[in-house]
């Protein structure tokens, strides 16, 4: 186990790619576990300070996963970036999910991880236990794929993280306007790595042509069948208060079609919420702990 109180392992996928997840907590915790899906250039590190807390609640601490898609994080680069996709990373997600003994899980997907949660839900549903949508839903905004678009692939390679942090602010500061220096210096180390003296990418830079695919001339395919396929365990959704993906009226909608749902706004958070503070924190751990009684 590291310092940082999880364990490492690595799975192959079906295709031969090695597959990275992080491991909190004591695998032997009766009930299922948690699984963490970051978002489309996002790692496993995203989800530390969640993780962290899930695992080491006093009164129902929780085995949690955090995976990292490949291409991503410590997980293998595909050769072939058309791999980059919803359907084989489902697929690379259901192979850890076994591979592990995590199956059924409460699943915590952000954005892309949500989009994963879903098309789960459509073709295996008995792997999901629970689901939070963390600022991602069955309509998705124009505008925030249009800008998302702006950045992906253009990570580029700041001399320092302490200059990576400077070019984080100056770029997502609107949307994450109460981030303190420490925040976006710790952003800039889950953004990049050092590699032979150099910073670079925790993503593969092919994974821009994940969103190319993306005509932001009309509306996206709206996916009201996958998010009803979530309709018999229980949902939580997040939204980021300065969200320009996830808006307002689409959760109105998702409460329609799941009378049951839960749904939380994070102020003065864009896309996607960081799910770090305690009151959030405290609010998936509350549901979680729901989910596992649902199950008896």
């Amino acid at each position: 186990m590291t310092d940082d109180g999880y364990r490492s392992h690595f799975v192959t996928a079906t295709d031969g790619l090695k597959l990275h997840a992080r491991d909190y907590g004591d695998p032997g915790l009766p009930g299922p576990p948690v699984v963490c899906l970051p978002g489309l250039t996002r790692t496993a590190a995203d989800f530390h300070p969640l993780a962290s807390a899930l695992a080491r609640d006093p009164l129902h601490p929780r085995r949690v996963l955090s995976l990292d898609y490949r291409g991503r994080g410590l997980s293998d680069y595909d050769q072939n970036p058309d791999n980059y996709s919803v359907a084989v990373e489902l697929g690379d997600v259901l192979t850890v999910m076994a591979a592990l003994g995590a199956l059924p899980a409460v699943i915590v997907g952000t954005s892309r991880g949500g989009l994963i949660t879903m098309a789960m839900a459509a073709v295996k549903p008995d792997a999901i236990a629970g689901a939070v949508l963390n600022d991602i839903g069955p309509v998705i905004e124009i505008d925030g794929i249009a800008r998302i678009k702006t950045y992906v692939g253009r990570a580029g390679s700041p001399p320092g993280f302490a200059e990576g942090a400077v070019a984080l602010r100056t770029k997502f500061a609107g949307e994450f306007p109460d981030w303190t220096d420490e925040d976006w210096l710790a952003m800039a180390h889950r953004t990049w790595r050092q590699e032979n003296g150099h910073l670079v990418p925790t993503y593969d830079q092919a994974i821009a042509r994940a969103l190319a695919a993306f005509d932001i001339s009309k509306p996206l395919p709206e996916l009201w069948p996958q998010f009803d396929a979530l309709a018999n365990v229980p949902v939580m959704v997040i939204r980021g208060g300065l969200s320009d993906l996830l808006s307002a009226a689409t959760v109105e909608r998702m409460r329609e079609h799941h009378p049951g749902i839960e749904a939380i706004e994070v102020p003065r958070q864009g896309h996607a919420p960081d799910l770090a503070s305690d009151d959030v924190i405290a609010r998936i751990a509350d549901f979680v702990t729901r989910c596992v009684a649902a199950r008896g």
